[in-house]
């Protein structure tokens, strides 16, 4: 790692965890100490940092999928540090690490604001990606899922994702399992404001909507859930079940064309996780 002056790039480590929630906080964003602890234990080389005097500064997660896909998020800077290149400083470290490890495919989540960014690093616009979200209470409890070692709910995620990501589905059900119905799955879990649904791989929009339908029944947390307008299908169910959109992004690219099969596609993992 490299050190400039009081600045110093380094690792992300678990003691970092509380002033990476702060962080993210300060961004209005949604995530936990633990969906930052699960990007560091599934990716302890790729979540890196920029600390000023000690104190963090700036973050960039990797998380990679195999050698076929890596995902870019948390790009998180501490607004005193802002306008001095923490961003940029991140991100290329994190390219030239993926290009050393001859990842194929790099996506990340972008909001407006980042966009120039990345585009300037090599990144293509995609196609849009939405917040969609329903008021409700506290978040810090939802009810458990079900599913059974017997039970395929993985096997049709890498067709429609387009890599494998079986460590970061079998991490998020063990902290909370997932519904299921023959292949398709649906896993949710708190957030710092509302709880998170997602990701949703199905073929079939009944059984996706009954899996959808039982996860936030009886709750009275408010929920936040990533989709794509593409998927109309997503976007009907949303709308039955009282969500609205509230945040646009733009999923970008860079490397070879990879392309996930939107219409099986009812909420993603998280910006930060693809």
């Amino acid at each position: 790692m490299t050190e400039t002056g009081r600045e110093k790039l380094r690792r992300l480590c678990a003691e970092d965890i509380p002033a990476a929630t702060q962080l993210s906080a300060q961004a209005a964003w949604n995530q936990t100490a633990e969906d930052w602890r699960t990007l560091l234990e599934l990716s302890p080389e790729g979540c890196l940092a920029i600390e000023v005097d000690g104190h963090l500064a700036a973050t960039t997660t990797l998380l990679c999928y195999g050698r076929r896909l890596a995902w870019l998020g948390m790009v998180l800077t501490k607004s005193e540090y802002q306008r001095r290149g923490f961003a940029r400083k991140l991100l290329t470290h994190a390219l030239e690490y993926a290009d050393k490890m001859g990842i194929a495919t790099i996506k990340l989540d972008a909001t407006d604001q980042g966009q120039p960014l990345y585009g300037s690093l090599g990144f293509r616009s995609e196609q849009e990606i939405e917040r969609w979200s329903r008021p409700g209470g506290n978040a810090a409890q939802l009810p458990a899922g079900r599913t059974s070692v017997e039970e395929p709910w993985r096997d049709l995620d890498s067709l429609v994702f387009g890599a494998d990501r079986s460590q970061l589905l079998e991490r998020l059900a063990q902290l909370n399992p997932p519904r299921s119905l023959s292949q398709s799955y649906l896993l949710s879990r708190p957030g710092r404001v509302t709880a998170y649904l997602g990701p949703c791989i199905s073929e079939n929009l009944g059984t996706a909507r009954r899996m959808i339908e039982e996860c936030i029944q009886n709750t009275r947390c408010a929920w936040s859930w990533d989709l794509f307008p593409r998927n109309q299908d997503a976007v009907a169910v949303a709308r039955d079940l009282g969500f609205s959109p509230q945040r646009h992004l733009v999923r970008m690219a860079r490397g070879k064309e990879l392309r996930e099969k939107e219409d099986a596609i009812y909420a993603i993992a998280g910006f930060e996780l693809g």
